[in-house]
C-alpha cells in the first residue's frame, strides 16, 4: 500500500513564505545572542535574551542603558492633505491638536468601541505622520481613507528602529548625536544625525524608564548600532532582548496585544474584546473633539454608564505565598521571566477576574501581575486571592489590587 507523505518537502519548509525575517541589526544581534534564545515577533526573529539569565539585561534597563532592537514593529507613513483627517477619524485622540514633533500614544477601535490595536502616532510634518502598530493595519487604513487625499506607505522593512532605555540613555545620545537631546521632552520627536546618518529620535519607550527610540533607514542600521555601542561603552550600555523588556513593561503597567487583550478583529466571542476604558486608556479617549471617529457612539455610552471590567495591578502577598509553599516544605518559587498566561483571581469562592501577565519585580522586590477584574473588585485596596500551583496542587494566595503603574521613576519625564 502506498503511504502518503505527511511531512512537507524540504523545499517547502524553507520556502520564503515560511521563514522568519531577519531585522537589519541581525548581523550584530546574532553574534551576541550566545544562548540562541530567539523569539518570534511580527514575522521576524527577535532576541529573547543575550544571556542564559535575564539579570544583566533587566538591570541595564533600570540602572544603566539597554539597547533593544524594535524593528519588527509595523510602521506606516501617512502623508497628504487629509493625513490628519484620516487619523482623527480612526483614533479617539484629537489629532488636529498635535504639533509637529509631538507623539501620541493611542488605541483604535471598531464600531463597537472595542480595541483593534494600539501604537504611537508621530507628527513628522504638517501633512505627515508615522504610525506604529503591533499588527498590519494597511487594509483598515485604506478602507477608511476612501475619498481622501492621503497616501499610506508601509515602511516596516525599510525602516529600522532601536530602543535605548535606562537612566544613562540621555547621556549616551548626547555623545552619539550631532545635536544634544537634553531639550527633547517626553513624548516628543526631533530629527538628528548619528555617525552622519539621518535619524529621528523620540522620547518614548516600553519600559517605564527614561528612554528614547531611534528610527532610521534600514541601510544605516549597523553603522548606528556601532556608534551607539561605542558612545555607551563607559555608561554600561547592554544589548537587551525582549524578555527583560517584558518584565519592565509589566512594572510600568503597559499591556501587550495578544497577551493582555485580544484584538476585536480576532475575538471569537464578544467577551474576548476590550474597550479603551477597560484597558485603562480612558485618558486617550477625547470625547470633546469635533466630528465622528470610529467607535465614538459606543465609547460615549460606556463613558456615561461605566465599565464592567477594568485592567488593574495586583501585588501578591509574599507571606501568604510563603505559607503555601511552606506547607509542602519548600521555599516560594517565582518565575525567572514574565509569565504570559491566564491565572484566575477570586473574591471568596467566586472568580472575579484573571491575571494576563505576571512577573517577579527585581526593583520592587514584589510578585506582581496585570489583572482584569469585574466591577467593583478593580478598586485599589481591594483584597482578593490569586491561584498558585504548589507541587501540582492548586492553591490560593492573598493579594491586593493596586493602581498602575507599579514602577514610575521620577526621572522618566524629566
Amino acid at each position: 500500500m502506498r503511504r502518503e507523505r505527511l511531512v512537507p518537502e524540504l523545499s517547502t519548509v524553507h520556502h520564503p513564505l515560511y521563514q522568519l525575517r531577519r531585522t537589519p541589526f541581525h548581523a550584530r544581534t546574532s553574534q551576541l545572542c550566545l544562548p540562541h534564545n530567539w523569539r518570534r515577533w511580527g514575522g521576524c526573529l527577535a532576541v529573547g535574551s543575550y544571556d542564559l539569565g535575564l539579570d544583566r539585561e533587566y538591570w541595564a534597563i533600570r540602572n544603566h542603558a539597554a539597547l533593544i532592537d524594535i524593528s519588527p514593529l509595523i510602521k506606516y507613513e501617512i502623508t497628504g492633505r487629509d493625513a490628519a483627517r484620516l487619523l482623527h477619524r480612526l483614533t479617539p485622540r484629537d489629532i488636529h491638536r498635535m504639533q509637529v514633533g509631538q507623539v501620541y500614544y493611542t488605541g483604535w477601535c471598531d464600531d463597537d468601541g472595542k480595541l483593534l490595536d494600539d501604537g504611537t502616532v508621530t507628527r513628522i510634518g504638517e501633512q505627515g505622520f508615522r504610525l506604529t502598530a503591533a499588527e498590519p493595519q494597511y487594509r483598515w487604513l485604506a478602507m477608511n481613507a476612501v475619498g481622501m487625499q492621503v497616501q499610506v506607505t508601509e515602511l516596516t522593512e525599510q525602516m529600522a528602529a532601536l530602543s535605548l532605555q535606562g537612566p544613562k540613555s540621555r547621556a549616551i545620545l548626547n555623545l552619539a548625536c550631532e545635536q544634544p537631546v537634553d531639550a527633547l521632552k517626553y513624548f516628543r520627536m526631533a530629527f538628528n544625525r548619528i555617525a552622519g546618518k539621518a535619524v529621528s529620535v523620540s522620547r518614548t519607550g516600553y519600559t517605564g524608564d527614561l528612554g528614547f527610540e531611534i528610527w532610521m533607514d534600514a541601510a544605516d542600521a549597523l553603522v548606528i548600532w556601532d556608534a551607539l555601542m561605542t558612545a555607551g561603552h563607559d555608561y554600561g550600555i547592554t544589548p537587551t532582548g525582549i524578555l527583560a523588556m517584558d518584565m519592565a513593561r509589566v512594572e510600568a503597567g503597559l499591556f501587550m496585544l495578544d497577551v493582555d487583550y485580544t484584538s476585536a478583529s480576532h475575538a471569537w466571542i464578544p467577551g474576548q474584546r476590550s474597550s479603551p476604558y477597560e484597558m485603562g486608556l480612558g485618558w486617550t479617549v477625547n470625547l470633546d473633539k469635533q466630528g465622528y471617529f470610529v467607535g465614538r457612539r459606543a465609547l460615549e455610552r460606556e463613558h456615561r454608564e461605566g465599565s464592567s471590567w477594568q485592567l488593574a495591578g495586583l501585588e501578591i502577598d509574599w507571606e501568604g505565598l510563603e505559607r503555601e509553599y511552606a506547607a509542602v516544605g519548600m521555599p516560594p518559587q517565582v518565575p525567572a521571566s514574565a509569565v504570559r498566561g491566564s491565572i484566575p483571581v477570586y473574591a471568596g469562592p467566586r472568580q472575579v477576574g484573571y491575571a494576563s501577565t505576571s512577573t517577579w519585580s527585581p526593583v520592587l522586590k514584589k510578585y506582581i501581575a496585570l489583572v482584569h477584574l469585574q466591577q467593583p473588585y478593580f478598586a485599589p485596596g481591594t483584597k482578593v486571592e490569586i491561584e498558585v500551583t504548589v507541587e501540582h496542587h492548586r492553591r490560593k494566595s492573598p493579594a491586593t489590587v493596586v493602581k498602575l503603574p507599579f514602577y514610575d521613576p521620577e526621572w522618566k519625564k524629566k
